[in-house]
């Protein structure tokens, strides 16, 4: 696989970014960034992150497609300073690995193409870093970007409240999702890469780190946005993933088929407890707002159930065919 584009980093040591000549020295940090399908959204995540400053160094961003059928050719026009990589094989893990294996930095952080970075998100992350680079992994804040913060769609409301509960995920469940990641680049080297398509990466991967005695912190400062799914079709598509790898770590585990249905129905239970959630939520305002967010929520759940069913009769369908590689 060959770069697609320029072969040296975008500085971000001062505002806004600018492409430097060859020959600059190392970069500090590499933000990589998988992609499929989104030109306008890389177009926009790109915009925000190479307008981010450092305190000192420069920042080297590689793009890595996975297999895009919609031309790059205007975004690289637009991003000189930007890798361009290519990685064929389906999955956004695969994509980061290629990405990991060119990076130059000695921190790595990551960032997905749909996301628009905050200002200081990549100084946060190396603060957080600083110091501790052998041990510590850390995940940031995710929010959902609303088009109109007064009047939100059903899926915003709902995606703002359950979308990205990253405290609960670092905290609880020992993994951060990879739309907003960091760690040096020796702690993923002694972790591993991340899982292809079958798996879901973020949570393998956190969970590796973790059992390997690398604690994954939160870290709300470093600060990214991420837009509410469009549809409610774009919704089940998120969710028939999940559920495909939910499945595929339940059989891995031996686990019987009555406690799989016992989830399920445990899903369908849980609707009236997580619509309290929404209706106290200090993530949203206005009565309205609420009342469409719980309209999603028991629509969701309830696809959810029916998808976790649906899979023991499905067994050899592949997870690929639910991260947009034929939509």
């Amino acid at each position: 696989m060959t770069s697609m584009g320029a072969d040296h980093p975008t500085t971000v040591a001062a505002c806004p970014a600018v492409a430097p000549g060859v020959g600059s020295p190392p970069p500090r940090v590499s933000v990589i960034i998988p992609h499929l399908n989104t030109p306008d959204m890389l177009a926009r995540c790109l915009t925000s992150v190479v307008a981010q400053c450092l305190d000192h160094g420069t920042a080297d961003v590689i793009v890595v497609d996975n297999g895009s059928r919609m031309s790059l050719d205007a975004v690289m026009a637009a991003f000189p300073g930007v890798r361009f990589l290519a990685e064929p094989r389906p999955g956004p893990g695969l994509a980061r690995n290629r990405g990991i294996a060119a990076a130059r930095a000695p921190l790595l952080a990551f960032i997905d193409a749909d996301c628009r970075a905050a200002p200081g998100w990549l100084q946060a992350a190396v603060d957080a870093l600083d110091g501790d680079e052998q041990t510590t992994v850390i995940g940031g804040d995710v929010k959902i970007d609303f088009v109109d913060p007064r009047h939100l769609t059903g899926i915003e409301a709902y995606e703002a409240v359950f979308g990205f509960r990253q405290k609960l995920y670092i905290e609880q469940k020992q993994f951060s999702v990879t739309a907003n990641l960091a760690m040096a680049a020796p702690v993923h080297a002694l972790v591993g890469p991340f899982a292809g398509i079958e798996r879901a990466e973020d949570v393998d991967w956190g969970q590796r780190a973790h059992a390997a005695g690398h604690a994954t912190r939160f870290v709300p400062s470093m600060l990214v946005y991420h837009p509410a799914r469009p549809d409610f079709a774009a919704l089940t598509r998120k969710w028939q993933r999940h559920v495909r790898h939910d499945y595929n770590d339940h059989v891995a585990m031996g686990r019987p088929l009555w406690r799989w249905f016992a989830r399920a129905i445990a899903l369908l239970a849980s609707i009236p407890v997580e619509s309290l959630k929404l209706l106290t939520s200090d993530k949203l305002s206005g009565l309205n707002n609420r009342c469409l967010g719980i309209g999603i929520l028991a629509r969701i759940r309830l696809f959810r159930a029916m998808e976790m069913a649906r899979l023991t009769y499905t067994p050899s369908e592949s997870g690929a065919d639910f991260w947009n590689r034929h939509a």
